[in-house]
């Protein structure tokens, strides 16, 4: 099991759930977040307003997936998240100790869907 942590830009939220779904991966958590990387949070005109500041806006998506699913999840947020600018985001995978479906008590990889 892993954990993947995505850090996008907000205008390609939809491309990503909608390659998400094609690779049937439903189950996705999106937060809102600011953030800088390598551009530093430079101003930058984005969409015709001027982002300001040390912080832009960017979305967080928080996937838990079995193995199998690992590759086609990390191909669905790159294709649809993808530029080719500083700035296009970033993909965290992390391993999955232990999930547990609260509902049933369900552990392991069957927790996860």
């Amino acid at each position: 099991m892993k954990y993947i942590v995505a850090v996008i830009q907000p205008d390609k939220l939809d491309e990503v759930m909608t390659n998400l779904e094609e690779k049937q991966i439903h189950l996705v958590t999106v937060t809102p977040v600011m953030g800088r990387g390598r551009q530093k949070g430079i101003s930058e005109v984005y969409r015709s307003h001027k982002e300001a500041g040390s912080l832009l806006k960017k979305i967080k998506l928080e996937i838990a997936v079995n193995d199998e699913f690992v590759k086609p999840a990390i191909e669905a947020i790159v294709g649809g998240a993808r530029t080719g600018h500083v700035g296009d985001g970033k993909v965290f995978v992390l391993d999955l100790p232990e999930c547990i479906r609260i509902s049933t008590g369900e552990k392991g990889c069957s927790a996860i869907g």
